[in-house]
């Protein structure tokens, strides 16, 4: 009997190498600094998983099959990638320690497997909604690169999330603890009164019973970049090939090597002067590029910027970026 139109042993197989994968990398990252080798290295493991799984499809299914996943595998690769880039604004934003990142990424990835099975069930009817919501999406990475850019030299951690505007939308009506408690999003009402003790002149208003911390704002915003970018991706992979499973996969394995090639990035950014610059320029990219976009398909108004040429400013901007700073550090030398 077929699931999705494939065998259930192939569903299996899928569910197994996912779920495997991500046990070994939650097991593998505790709360730490990711270094460039450590990064690079999973980076190449997501990779060699999604090629292993591609070979299963071709020696089950054969060479059609495993063709309209790999080429899944990479239309989704090269849509994420604007995607890293506003993550890497979210958590500037937010200012959270290096240290707690992975679990907030980690966790991130579980709700884009859940969103993405939702959205390939709904399947084309996306392309009704995407233009719309990318016209706003765009706007608010556009803010966002403003706000970076005016910021760029401030890296200091937010002691107090009181202002944060993050926290100043939401306090009213659940309850946040302004400040950040380990790598916790949620704390017990015995953790609150003992901060509550350390920290008596802090703002704090009583909603309920949970109480979250801003590491579950940072995740919920993650969350909905996510479910953004989904917009446009989804239908563009459904373009592909209109096998569930293929689909999906292919979605999920994509998603899957991004948060290692985030902390590549992050890493990076540590002996690079210049590659933070070089991404909120990408940021303002990023947002003209769907704003062109989203216009083009509701009024027929300027023009669309292909996911090639966008893969190729990226690779431009980023490559400066690297060459500026390493020209730069010679000449401090």
């Amino acid at each position: 009997m077929d699931y999705l139109g494939f065998p259930l042993h192939t569903i299996a197989v899928f569910t197994i190498f996912v779920i495997i994968a991500l046990c070994i990398d939650f097991l593998g990252h505790k709360d730490k600094t990711t270094n460039l080798k450590s990064a690079s290295i999973w980076s190449i493991f997501w990779v060699f998983i999604s090629i292993l799984f591609g070979l299963f499809v071709y020696y089950e299914h054969g060479k059609e099959m495993a063709s309209l996943f790999f080429a899944g595998y990479i239309l989704e690769k090269s849509l994420s990638v604007d995607n890293l880039f506003v993550i890497m604004a979210i958590f500037s934003w937010f200012k959270i320690p290096q240290e707690y990142r992975h679990r907030v990424l980690y966790f991130g990835i579980i709700g884009a497997i859940t969103f993405r099975l939702i959205f390939v069930a709904i399947g084309s009817s996306l392309f009704l909604l995407a233009s719309w919501v990318q016209l706003v999406f765009g706007a608010i990475i556009l803010w966002t690169a403003f706000a970076m850019l005016g910021k760029s030299n401030n890296n200091e951690e937010i002691e107090d999330y009181s202002n944060h505007l993050a926290y100043k939308l939401v306090y009213k009506y659940f309850s946040v603890f302004p400040k950040i408690v380990g790598h916790h999003f949620f704390i017990s009402r015995k953790t609150l009164a003992l901060k509550l003790q350390e920290n008596p002149n802090i703002k704090f208003s009583d909603k309920g019973s949970i109480i979250a911390t801003p590491l579950l704002l940072c995740l919920c915003v993650i969350e909905v970049s996510d479910i953004m970018f989904a917009f446009d991706s989804v239908p563009a992979v459904i373009a592909i090939s209109q096998e569930p499973l293929i689909i999906y996969s292919a979605m999920i394995f994509a998603i899957l090597g991004l948060r290692a090639l985030y902390f590549v990035l992050e890493a990076l950014k540590q002996y690079l002067i210049y590659l933070e610059k070089a991404v909120i320029v990408l940021l303002f990219f990023i947002a003209i590029k769907i704003l062109c976009n989203a216009l083009y398909h509701m009024f027929g108004v300027g023009f669309e910027i292909p996911p090639l040429v966008s893969l190729y400013v990226i690779a431009f901007i980023l490559s400066a970026g690297i060459t500026l700073s390493i020209l730069f550090s010679k000449t401090r030398e």
